[in-house]
């Protein structure tokens, strides 16, 4: 009996398999990645370290000599316009990096030039200058479906033009703590180290992700491969084009996903969304009429199902957008249309405070982060190349929780503890799932 039940459920998959491919238009995907291949290159990165040289007869004047060191890193690319040479990948593949040269399936090298780059969700573009490019096709990500089939395009532990298949495990992973904004397609096509900033294609050829990260406690492929939506990536790169960076506009809330018990007490009848649970002051939240306690259920009739969601929607709405809030209040809904802001007009310049602050702009950030919980800091709106804080290695994005052991929730609290200790600063930063300490001298 148990071999014949063996044998029944082994033949139902079967059958499963059977009409998976079947829907497929061929017996082979290679027709599709004729076409696509061409367009996912190979960027090799060059990053250039100093690092003591450990001769003590040679250090004078308490100083100690360094040497540079070389170290070169193999990762992944997509050509999205062929005609001006555009191509998309992660921005931890190329931060950083003092040389990024680009090759092509057909083997020809080039120099790629630094386009820009956002930490917050791992995507940058960078440029070449050549001919006889090949740009591959976007998708929609917003159309995709748990099981569709998938090709991962890419250069793992270097060997170029590598393809692995799978189908999508799962849509939308928030809070995996990898990134600041995080709507992860989920994968099990083999995902390893150097298809960071590959393609992950449909059957239709088209790009719908970039391979961004695996789950693995081992370092190699598990079957838990995780890709950027292209929808996501492309309005990142739109912009990146256009400015340089990321603008993301202000709205200035904190909100926390909808539970069962929490809709009870707020007297609504969802399931899903995103409640209320602090607004900036001054912010355009705040200007609105939103109120703590309402419900976000979408943003330009898009759906919100959680906080995650509601951060990455405003996430990638632009400077003077407006958005628009399907809201529910005590059980009430309401449209209401908010005005993005810049963050920087809400952001104060501290060099005007003290010296070691030159060259960076702050905001008051009150949050709710996955790898960090419920967070209170300064949130770095803009670091000048070559300051002081860019030197010890403060970057845009970062978010500043304490200074000379002192927490920080505001400019003030920072004004305070620089004052009490001026030849540096001691900062504790937070960086995307990491958190490190920084001086600034």
């Amino acid at each position: 009996m148990r071999a014949i039940k063996h044998f029944f459920i082994l033949g139902i998959i079967g059958v499963l398999a059977f009409n998976a491919y079947a829907a497929l238009p061929t017996d082979t995907v290679a027709p599709i990645l004729e076409k696509a291949m061409p367009s996912v290159v190979n960027i090799a990165t060059t990053r250039v370290n100093s690092e003591p040289v450990l001769e003590p007869q040679r250090q004078q004047n308490n100083t100690i000599p360094t040497e540079a060191k070389r170290s070169t890193n193999l990762a992944s690319g997509v050509i999205v316009d062929s005609d001006k040479g555009y191509i998309l990948t992660n921005f931890h593949v190329v931060q950083g990096a003092e040389e990024v040269m680009i090759t092509l399936s057909d083997g020809r090298n080039f120099p790629a030039k630094f386009i820009g780059g956002d930490s917050e969700s791992d995507v940058a573009v960078v440029q070449i200058q050549a001919e006889k490019l090949q740009s591959i096709n976007l998708g929609d990500s917003d159309t995709l479906q748990v099981g569709d089939f998938v090709l991962a395009i890419g250069n793992p532990f270097g060997l170029s033009q590598s393809v692995s298949s799978g189908i999508i495990s799962a849509l939308g992973r928030t809070d995996l703590g990898i990134e600041g904004y995080e709507d992860f397609i989920q994968t099990d096509a083999a995902i390893n180290m150097g298809n960071s900033g590959g393609a992950l294609i449909n059957i239709k050829g088209e790009l719908i992700g970039i391979n961004t990260a695996i789950l693995s406690s081992a370092g190699g492929n598990m079957g838990i491969g995780f890709a950027i939506p292209i929808n996501m990536a492309r309005n990142i790169m739109q912009q990146l084009i256009q400015f340089g960076e990321v603008r993301r506009g202000l709205l200035g809330v904190v909100a926390q996903s909808l539970t069962p018990d929490l809709a009870s007490a707020f007297h609504s009848s969802k399931t899903h969304g995103a409640i209320i649970s602090q607004i900036v002051a001054e912010s355009p939240a705040a200007d609105s009429g939103l109120k703590i306690g309402d419900v976000v259920l979408s943003i330009n009739d898009k759906p919100v199902n959680n906080a995650s969601e509601l951060r990455n929607q405003i996430g990638l709405a632009p400077i003077d957008s407006v958005i628009t809030l399907g809201v529910e209040r005590l059980g009430k809904a309401q449209t209401i249309k908010i005005k993005m802001t810049d963050p920087r007009t809400h952001s104060t310049v501290l060099s005007r405070i003290n010296p070691h602050f030159a060259g960076m702009e702050v905001a008051p950030i009150h949050d709710i982060i996955a790898a960090h919980g419920e967070i209170n800091g300064l949130k770095l709106v803009q670091v000048n190349y070559g300051s002081a804080a860019w030197r010890a290695g403060l970057r845009t994005g970062d978010i500043i929780t304490s200074a000379n052991h002192q927490k920080i929730a505001s400019v003030k609290d920072l004004e305070s503890a620089a004052s009490k200790q001026t030849d540096l600063l001691l900062l504790r930063v937070l960086r995307g799932p990491n958190a490190s300490f920084m001086i600034i001298r």
